[in-house]
């Protein structure tokens, strides 16, 4: 519940968070950076005590698989991102225990089966653990090759009706170009879905993109990295960029 004395109104109630696994590097060329963990679990903790807000996570495994990349050259791609969902439980795992050390309730759900590790991924369930006020962090993707966490977070989100994704980045919304290349990139504040996919920007991959779009389910990219961003975002500010969709079909 959140404390009486600093208790904001959210505007969102329910959040899915995806998370990309790189922003756990740090300075880290690989791995996992401690620092960059805790400091994610004591931002959702400041949230969850402030606004009581129901908090979801995907949450990438492109920091560990990195290191492992070049062992894929040559094998099927199913083998692969089989692999790469093995990736993402590490950094659940890992944020997991960080939440938990920041004292926070969690749960930790899988669609593959690793019953020593993680509940099964029972749409049910899940919705009742955010209801009860624990954090929810979904591992292993879809549970299937030739999707990314991208989709699996678009998918999980719509299943536990999730009022926004929230797209955590390091940098902060989305530019006419790529701005840690063109300084001249200019940021949208909003942007409609439909503009996303004419200028051919990159927010999520298509399969994700086009669940959001078919379900209107608005999606707020920022940089995560900005203390406090994440409150600022879910107490409704104008933070990073929102995509949202038109009414019409």
């Amino acid at each position: 519940m959140p404390d009486a004395e600093t208790a904001t109104v959210p505007r969102y109630n329910r959040v899915l968070l995806k998370l990309s696994g790189e922003a756990l590097l740090g300075e880290k060329t690989y791995g996992i950076d401690n620092n960059v963990l805790s400091r994610y679990a004591e931002e959702i903790r400041g949230v969850v005590d402030a606004c009581g807000t129901e908090i979801a996570i995907v949450i990438g495994g492109g920091n560990i698989f990195r290191g492992v990349q070049s062992a894929t050259n040559g094998m099927t791609r199913a083998h692969a991102d089989y692999m790469g969902m093995l990736a993402t439980m590490i950094n659940a795992m890992a944020l997991q225990d960080a939440l938990e050390q920041h004292g926070m309730y969690s749960r930790l759900q899988s669609p593959i089966k690793m019953e020593e590790i993680a509940e099964p991924f029972i749409r049910r369930r899940a919705v009742r653990h955010l209801e009860k006020g624990r954090v929810v962090i979904f591992g292993a993707g879809t549970g299937n090759p030739y999707f990314t966490t991208d989709t699996a977070a678009a998918l999980r989100a719509l299943e536990i009706e999730a009022d926004v994704i929230l797209k955590g980045t390091r940098v902060d919304g989305i530019y006419t170009a790529d701005p840690e290349k063109d300084p001249s990139a200019e940021r949208f504040s909003s942007i409609d879905g439909t503009e996303v996919i004419k200028q051919g920007l990159k927010v999520m991959d298509m399969t994700a993109f086009t669940l959001c779009g078919e379900s209107k389910k608005p999606i707020i990219v920022f940089n995560m990295n900005v203390p406090g961003n994440l409150r600022r975002v879910i107490e409704g500010e104008q933070v990073g960029t929102l995509v949202h969709w038109t009414t019409e079909g």
